[in-house]
């Protein structure tokens, strides 16, 4: 749950209850770090128990691999994964989405997510481009097969 810096409850939706980096990083309040998207193109897509035995399931290994080039977390909970990138939603809102046998979840706005920081495997530490990947799910054209992206 998200706190401000002096232990109040903050909001998703409420910058006034928001604070940098900088201060948040100083600050002993709370147990972690996150980050609120506020649809300024900073998405996250949170694949919900993707891992077993730290292998990637299937289901999100076809998503990975379209996201090649975008930061891939391990976050906290230990069995999924948190993919972060640019793109724009329809409308902004999220998305709870059924792929194959997992399920991803798209956000962009109103949404705080808390970050590990804690890179998996071998991806870069950079936002790359989503677009193509939440396009393709938006659109059910990924269903149950990989998602591939056409060069």
């Amino acid at each position: 749950m998200p706190v401000t810096l002096g232990g109040a409850t903050a909001s998703s939706t409420d910058p006034a209850t928001w604070s940098t980096y900088r201060d948040a990083s100083r600050s002993s309040v709370g147990v972690g770090l996150g980050f609120v998207l506020d649809g300024d193109g900073v998405v996250c897509l949170d694949l919900d128990h993707c891992l077993v035995d730290g292998e990637v399931l299937p289901w999100a290994k076809g998503v990975l691999d379209a996201a090649a080039g975008c930061w891939v977390e391990d976050p906290a909970g230990g069995d999924g994964l948190h993919v972060w990138g640019h793109a724009r939603l329809p409308g902004g809102t999220g998305r709870r989405l059924q792929l194959g046998d997992g399920t991803v979840e798209v956000y962009g706005d109103g949404r705080y997510i808390a970050v590990t920081g804690a890179t998996f495997g071998g991806a870069p530490q950079r936002l790359g481009d989503l677009q193509y990947v939440i396009d393709s799910l938006l659109q059910g054209r990924a269903g149950s097969r990989p998602i591939r992206r056409s060069l």
